[in-house]
């Protein structure tokens, strides 16, 4: 870039929303918008700033930085979170809000954006910097300290903050938001605070602020030294096993990860936000892996001697809480981009992009294959599996006519739909049934957020996934729970024209929750959505809400199911529809066929002391499984 002494005058909200349009990301040699829009809910401490800027900039097609309309700042933030997730994280999104209670609502997308290590740039407003309005209208005051206001509660959920309290502060605020952003080891929510005052403040900016820059995205290969320690540690390896977590898919590493299964024959686990890395029915992948795993990879993990983790930060659902991996001698290695997540459990770590190390290793390995005896093995519980999965998803005889239950849902979803959709959910007991049971035809299908596992993330979600692939049929899968937490943005959809489809299960309370509480020896209390009986417990009739009506005042298309065969037409029905739909079902809470259930343990504490007998047993199991947890170090 050439120096020059040639300024603009413009206001900081201006100048941020014009260098916002000028970044770019660059990975492979393929360019990006780094900040493709900005989605925004106005009050006082934004409307007059960014606001006014973004009017000033132009909205029309073409505009440089598109305006997108929210109804829930939350919401605004899983929508962002969801276009980055879909773009390999090479795309984000912006997201503005008024002082006050539209910052802090920000807060649980902001840890949700950055437990998942996915970029969005968040612009709340801020209390005047001068303080010459003090205290403004929603100011929090802090009595000891002048320099604190409610959006310092998006420190410690941001990968990077700052308080742009001048207007020439603004210039290496920006360009340190955009590293992060760009940086896939440091990504995650980035915070620009801007006091409203100092937003609409004019400055003399140099012209090079504006011009255009690119942020390339590096692919780091391992060490040769390294990574002939893991091809040496894999070839004398009797029973390997891989976990691909969601940096495969975010390296777009799974033509790497294939031609590694292929040519070694090492069988391949995933967690939820890995699963899809290599497809249902390639012959090395083993499905889900940890509590909601398959019973094949579990297996496989407790008698692993060496497991090779790409990509994954190893949570305790995957681990099942340090109970999983079982042999004593078991090794651990590490396949990833971040130092932090590289030498968790002790392991032998290969910092380096998942493709990139994926592709060295195989070279590596030449002429390396597991032994037939271990292919034939895990290939036989693979297909005990899949019978599993074949009875838990398939209608039953007579079942056309009946209520569906929670995994006859996914199967009539399996049977409409092809390699091009995608599969949303977060939250409640889908998560697990879809982890053991979904077949992912395809590397970006399987959209599991589960590092937060947030409820309502699903609908707005699919709006930002949509947006970032607009040919692609999208599905949110939400029961009532989660939908009562956040339906708003079906409103936004509607108002944009974003067709998606929203499946959603009622099955009157928290399912999932309920499941757990019994398992603790909570007794299901608080779970279910009824009326309170004489004795003040929730075990009255369920509720007479009417979840579809609701969908339908938002404005959506909505298809009620009754039955089996009825679920499945209007699930067609909807993938073929050019409008955002809702197909509405209430499912069997006790079908004959259930779930699959929980193949390893996860670690909830339960009262240690108590005079009911349900928490005491849940206290005696507690104990018992407690015993195998292991430090792996």
């Amino acid at each position: 870039m050439t120096a020059s002494n040639t300024t603009v005058r413009l206001t900081v909200a201006q100048a941020l929303i014009r260098f916002l349009a000028a970044q770019h990301s660059e990975r492979d040699g393929v360019r990006h918008r780094l900040i493709d829009g900005c989605w925004g809910i106005f009050g006082h401490g934004n409307v007059a700033g960014i606001g006014q800027a973004l009017v000033e900039s132009g909205q029309g097609p073409g505009a440089p930085l598109p305006f997108h309309q929210g109804r829930n700042e939350q919401a605004m933030v899983h929508a962002a979170v969801g276009f980055a997730r879909q773009n390999n994280r090479l795309s984000a999104q912006a997201v503005t809000t008024s002082i006050g209670p539209g910052a802090t609502n920000l807060v649980t997308g902001a840890a949700l954006a950055t437990v998942n290590r996915l970029p969005v740039l968040l612009l709340p407003g801020d209390t005047f910097a001068g303080r010459t309005a003090d205290p403004v209208l929603q100011q929090l005051e802090v009595p000891y300290a002048g320099d604190v206001s409610v959006n310092d509660c998006l420190r410690p959920v941001s990968r990077y903050f700052d308080r742009v309290t001048r207007p020439e502060a603004l210039i290496p605020a920006a360009l340190q938001a955009m590293r992060v952003l760009a940086d896939p080891a440091e990504t995650g929510a980035v915070t620009l605070a801007l006091p409203q005052d100092v937003q609409a403040e004019a400055y003399d900016w140099p012209e090079e602020f504006f011009a255009e820059r690119v942020w390339r995205v590096a692919r780091p290969v391992p060490e040769p030294g390294v990574l002939a320690e893991v091809a040496e540690a894999l070839r004398g390896a009797r029973r390997p096993l891989l976990v691909a977590g969601g940096g495969v898919h975010h390296s777009e590493a799974e033509d790497a990860l294939c031609a590694f299964a292929d040519a070694t024959g090492v069988p391949v686990a995933s967690t939820q936000a890995g699963k899809g890395s290599l497809r249902h029915d390639h012959p090395c992948d083993v499905g889900g892996i940890g509590h909601t795993g398959t019973a094949v990879a579990d297996e496989l993990a407790r008698a692993a001697d060496l497991v090779i983790g790409v990509g994954t930060r190893w949570t305790d659902f995957t681990t099942a809480s340090g109970t999983l991996f079982e042999a004593p001698a078991v090794r651990f290695v590490n396949l990833n981009l971040t130092s932090y997540d590289g030498h968790k459990l002790g392991a032998l770590a290969a910092m380096a992009d998942a493709r990139e190390a994926l592709t060295a290793l195989t070279g590596a390995l030449r002429g390396y294959r597991v032994s037939p005896d271990y292919e034939a093995e895990y290939g036989r519980g693979k297909e005990s599996w899949e019978r599993v999965v074949a009875e838990a998803l398939a209608a039953h005889p007579l079942d056309e006519k009946a209520r569906p239950s929670q995994t006859q849902v996914l199967g009539a979803l399996d049977s409409v739909v092809d390699e091009t959709d995608i599969v949303i959910n977060a939250a409640g007991s889908l998560p697990g049934d879809l982890h053991k049971l979904w077949r992912a035809r395809s590397p970006r299908q399987y959209h599991l957020e589960y590092g937060y596992s947030c409820m309502g993330y699903e609908i707005p979600a699919a709006i930002g996934v949509r947006m970032a692939a607009p040919d692609r049929p999208v599905w949110a899968l939400v029961g009532d729970g989660t939908y009562l937490m956040l339906p708003t943005e079906l409103v936004t959809a509607v108002q944009e024209g974003i067709n998606i489809n929203v499946v959603l299960v009622q099955n009157h309370g928290y399912a999932s929750i309920g499941g757990l509480s019994e398992q603790t020896g909570a007794e299901r209390f608080g779970t279910d959505y009824r009326f309170r009986a004489p004795d003040g417990t929730y075990t009255g009739d369920p509720l007479p809400v009417d979840l579809a009506a609701n969908a339908a005042s938002l404005g959506m298309e909505v298809l009620r199911a009754a039955t089996y065969g009825e679920l499945r037409t209007a699930l067609a029905a909807a993938r073929a529809s050019d409008r955002p739909t809702c197909v509405y079902v209430e499912t069997d809470t006790d079908p004959d066929v259930p779930a699959p259930g929980a193949e390893a343990w996860w670690d909830v504490v339960v009262a240690e002391t108590s005079r009911r007998g349900a928490a005491q047993r849940a206290r005696e199991e507690y104990d018992r499984r407690r015993a195998d947890q292991r430090r792996h170090l």
